[in-house]
């Protein structure tokens, strides 16, 4: 009995050493070196730093407003479509879910260069824009066009992750509250998205967490130019002229504790809408 209880444990023991080595342990050292100051002392010195540095907290703000919008928006757009994808014949809910999946990869440099080239200062659609007078004030180059870009990719990842939440709305329940009475608002409002909720809210902390993320893009689009956390961090690793890893650490174990933040207040407002469901 002790031998076939233990047998599960060591198929899951390649999976607990990979955890260990690439998660929990760069998470220690994150926080163990962000507890020293230059000197070598324990402190709490690069947390006062990163706390009462403007520039630092511009940072956090650029980041949580950009993650922040393009999660609201992806979710929302996601939402409608994978209600329509619903409607549509089953060849091309896969064409357009297959489509989704490589689009939701498609960030990084690759994605940086193609908006340069579409949305740039000299961009296709901004010469097309522009000529009619239609381009306003767009900026690919600040927060307006990084919540763009944000949204490119936001989309369609939630569209992934959603699309599975919607085959828990039965048919019948449509119909049912249709011959009760009910109308399309009312069948979304008091019916479709209780039953969505959970899953909602589990895809807008994804998202977020994808957005406070996100690195590459932005380095490429701003040349790291652009004030958010994660482009502080890497400056702050791998600069030419400043080298402050501790401070860098600070910077990402206050970055954990936003996302950790956000994700409990989601956990209680998911128990609290199974409650009331």
């Amino acid at each position: 009995m002790k031998r076939t209880h233990w047998r599960p444990l060591l198929v899951l023991l390649p999976f607990i050493i990979l955890i260990g080595l690439f998660q929990l342990a760069p998470l220690v050292w994150v926080i163990i070196n962000s507890l020293f100051n230059d000197a070598g002392h324990l402190s709490l010195d690069n947390y006062g730093q990163v706390l009462t540095s403007p520039f630092y907290l511009q940072a956090f703000e650029h980041s949580l407003l950009i993650a922040l919008s393009s999660s609201v928006i992806g979710l929302i757009l996601a939402t409608i479509g994978c209600a329509s994808l619903r409607h549509t014949s089953k060849r091309v809910r896969n064409a357009l879910l297959a489509f989704a999946n490589m689009t939701s990869n498609f960030v990084g440099v690759p994605l940086a260069f193609a908006f340069i080239i579409i949305l740039g200062f000299n961009g296709m659609i901004t010469l097309i824009l522009r000529h009619f007078g239609w381009l306003g004030g767009f900026n690919l180059y600040n927060t307006s066009g990084l919540i763009v870009i944000y949204s490119y990719f936001q989309i369609p990842l939630a569209m992934l992750l959603l699309y599975p939440a919607f085959d828990a709305l039965k048919k019948d329940w449509q119909e049912a509250a249709f011959l009760l009475g009910a109308n399309h608002k009312y069948y979304w409002r008091r019916i479709a998205l209780p039953v969505l909720t959970p899953a909602l809210l589990g895809t807008f902390i994804i998202l977020i967490a994808n957005g406070l993320g996100t690195y590459a893009t932005v380095y490429a689009l701003t040349s790291g130019n652009y004030n958010i956390v994660t482009v502080r961090i890497a400056s702050l690793v791998s600069g030419d002229i400043f080298l402050e890893p501790n401070l860098a650490a600070a910077i990402s174990v206050l970055l954990m504790v936003i996302l950790v933040i956000i994700t409990v207040i989601n956990q209680k407002i998911i128990q609290r809408s199974y409650y009331v469901n």
